[in-house]
C-alpha cells in the first residue's frame, strides 16, 4: 500500500463487483456491504468500475453515483483505483478528473478501442493518453488486456512512462504476461513505477518472479491471494509458492469457469449480498458451475462464506 506522497502503491487491489438486486437496479446498501467486506479482507486497495464491475452496462449517471458513494464509504480507509475506460480523449479526461476530485487515488484507463475493428494507431494512443495526463494529478494504470484488441508494445509502454508525467502503472494481462513485464521493466527502468499482474491472479506466481509490484484481482477472496503478495515481498519465496499452489485451483476456476460472476456468487453464498444476478443481457452461472466455484472456495475456508453468516 502506498504510504507516502512519494512511495508507489504495491500489493493487492482488487475489483470490487458491482451489486444489482433483481430487477437489475444498482443495490446501494449491498454494494457497500461488499466494500466493507474486501477492506475486511486486508487488501492494500481496492479498484471500482472495471470491466470486471461490469461496467459495460451502467450508465453515465450510475457511474458517476458508484464513485461517489464509494469512495465517501472508503473515506480514505484504502486507495481506491477508478477505471475511467473511454474511446473519446476528451471523455476519458473528464471522468478521470471527476474522480480525481471524489478522491481516487488512481485512473485505470484502456487504450482507445470500439467494437472489433475500429483501432487507433501508437501516435494517436500516445496522444490519447497523454490528454487524460494532462486533466489529472494521480497516476494513470494503463490496462493492457485483450479485451480492447489493440496491441500495445514495450516500447510504446515505455515511452508514455518516460514521456507522459502521470503514466506510471501498467496492468499486464495478455498472453506471455510474466514475459512482457520483463521487457518492460527492463525497457523503460525507473519510469515503470508500477508492473502489475491481472487477469485473476492466474499468472501471479511467474508476473511476481518477472517484477510484478502489484495486483488487481477477483474481488471476493483476498484473505487468501494478499498473503502471497505479502510473502514476496518480505522475500518468503517458498511461502508465496506454498500460498499460490493452494489457491490455484480456486484462482483457475474463477479465471475458467466463472469469470466476472464468480466475485458476486461467492458474496451472496456467504450473506454478504442479497442477489448475486448480473445485469441483463448477461446471465447467471451455470447452477453446476456454481455448484463447482462453492466447493471449491469451501475447502479453502475463504472469509468470503463466513464474514456475512
Amino acid at each position: 500500500m502506498m504510504t507516502s506522497s512519494n512511495a508507489p502503491y504495491r500489493g493487492i487491489f482488487p475489483v470490487a463487483p458491482t451489486i444489482f438486486d433483481e430487477r437489475g437496479a444498482i443495490d446501494m446498501p449491498c454494494q457497500l456491504r461488499c466494500i466493507d467486506f474486501m477492506i475486511d479482507c486486508g487488501i492494500d486497495g481496492l479498484c471500482i468500475l472495471a470491466n470486471f464491475s461490469e461496467q459495460f452496462v451502467l450508465s453515465d449517471e450510475e457511474r458517476a453515483l458508484l464513485t461517489r458513494a464509494i469512495l465517501e464509504h472508503v473515506a480514505g480507509r484504502v486507495p481506491v483505483i477508478v477505471t475511467t475506460t473511454h474511446c473519446s480523449s476528451r471523455l476519458c479526461a473528464e471522468r478521470s478528473r471527476a474522480a480525481q476530485a471524489m478522491g481516487a487515488a488512481m485512473v485505470m484507463v484502456m487504450p482507445p478501442y470500439h467494437g472489433a475493428t475500429i483501432r487507433l494507431s501508437e501516435a494517436a494512443i500516445f496522444d490519447f493518453f497523454r490528454a487524460v495526463s494532462d486533466a489529472i494529478d494521480i497516476p494513470v494504470m494503463v490496462q493492457d488486456a485483450p479485451v480492447s484488441g489493440t496491441l500495445l508494445s514495450v516500447e510504446l509502454l515505455a515511452r508514455m512512462a518516460r514521456e507522459i508525467e502521470q503514466v506510471r502503472y501498467f496492468k499486464i494481462e495478455v498472453p506471455q504476461a510474466a514475459a512482457k513485464l520483463r521487457r518492460l521493466i527492463a525497457t523503460g527502468g525507473e519510469a515503470i513505477e508500477g508492473p502489475w499482474d491481472g487477469e485473476e491472479a492466474i499468472t501471479l506466481l511467474a508476473d511476481l518472479e518477472a517484477g510484478a509490484t502489484g495486483s488487481v484481482t477477483g474481488g471476493a477472496y483476498a484473505d487468501l491471494v494478499g498473503p502471497i503478495l505479502r510473502a514476496w515481498q518480505a522475500g518468503d519465496r517458498a511461502a508465496a509458492v506454498a500460498g499460490y499452489e493452494r489457491c490455484l485451483p480456486l484462482i483457475n476456476y474463477e479465471n475458467r469457469q466463472c469469470g466476472l460472476l464468480a466475485a458476486k456468487s461467492l458474496m451472496q453464498e456467504g450473506g454478504i449480498i442479497a442477489c448475486e444476478t448480473p445485469r441483463h443481457p448477461l446471465v447467471p452461472l451455470d447452477p453446476a458451475t456454481r455448484l463447482g466455484l462453492i466447493e471449491t472456495a469451501r475447502r479453502l475456508d475463504p472469509l468470503v462464506l463466513r464474514w456475512g453468516r
